[in-house]
């Protein structure tokens, strides 16, 4: 048998690369391999894995940008898995695109893998000039702990330090709309048993992404970082639109369901639209038995909502 550490990075690793293989089904043109990147490993902080590859798209004025934040429950995962149809696409239409690593569990906890992430952002305005990219029209884009990240970040009141001695940190953290694949809209189990069911609410990363022991789970500390972790905590009518897709089958989870199972269920985007609805604030949720062309989709939304407007 797999230790424990190994079948959580597995089981992580499947569903988020489920939900992006679903996402690519039924494109209409091949993939044929990813175009080699412009940047390569390019550091955007002083971790090891404070590094991202970009992707710039041709054109003579500056260009929106999409951030491809991977999955991988917090503690897997590679900016190398970026969807290739969806990055071609997006470069096709104009828009450049960023792949990002940051750190993990456990060599650190909630939440400094949101801040990894919202600090590559801010890195590429700081680039903006050289990069030929509009700090004004940047979007994000991953699945699984990508997508909770992409929502998190998107949510979340300007992180921007504007007195720090770090130009980077300097920069603003905003975004102008994120489409997500299997997103989390909150990372509460009490709120994930409620929504989807105990299996899900047990998910083996949970913990680890926490930084919590077994005894501390049920304290107010704990319920204090779940609702810190949960990007709905941080949703206002000023926050940008969202595209949602998920693949995990509808309707309560089986009697059976082990323990992670239901991570990517559609009633997290169901939630999600039920706060941003009122609000205002566009919101599409789609599944895989719906039959659309996702990736097609996507790259609508983000030439939509990411234009010179």
């Amino acid at each position: 048998m797999l230790p424990h550490f190994f079948r959580v990075v597995l089981l992580c690793g499947l569903l988020c690369v489920s939900q992006l293989a679903w996402a690519q089904r039924g494109r209409t043109r091949s993939e044929g391999g990813k175009r080699k990147p412009d940047l390569v490993n390019e550091h955007y902080g002083p971790h090891q894995r404070h590094v991202l590859d970009l992707w710039k798209a041709q054109a003579d004025k500056p260009t929106p940008l999409v951030v491809y934040i991977h999955g991988g429950g917090f503690h897997a995962g590679s900016k190398e898995t970026i969807p290739g149809d969806l990055l071609t696409r997006l470069l096709d239409r104009g828009i450049s695109v960023m792949a990002i690593n940051y750190r993990f569990s456990p060599e650190v906890t909630m939440p400094a893998h949101y801040l990894d992430c919202a600090r590559a952002i801010q890195y590429a305005r700081q680039q903006a000039a050289d990069w030929n990219i509009d700090p004004r029209r940047i979007g994000a884009t991953g699945g699984s702990a990508g997508a909770g990240t992409s929502l998190w970040i998107g949510f979340h009141d300007d992180l921007a330090k504007r007195d720090s001695d770090d130009p980077v940190l300097r920069q603003s953290t905003r975004l102008q709309c994120m489409a997500v694949f299997g997103a989390q809209s909150t990372y509460d189990p009490r709120l994930i048993r409620e929504w989807v069911g105990d299996a899900a609410a047990r998910h083996p990363a949970l913990q680890g992404f926490y930084g919590l022991k077994q005894d501390e789970l049920e304290t107010p500390t704990a319920y204090e970082k779940y609702k810190q972790a949960s990007p709905l905590t941080h949703l206002t009518r000023d926050d940008p639109p969202v595209y949602a897709f998920y693949n995990e089958p509808r309707g309560p989870l089986p009697e059976n369901a082990v323990a992670g199972q239901g991570i990517h269920h559609i009633n997290f985007g169901i939630k999600l639209q039920e706060r941003m609805d009122p609000l205002g604030i566009p919101c599409t949720i789609r599944h895989a038995d719906e039959g659309k062309n996702v990736v097609e989709e996507v790259t609508e939304f983000f030439v939509e909502y990411l234009r010179d407007k």
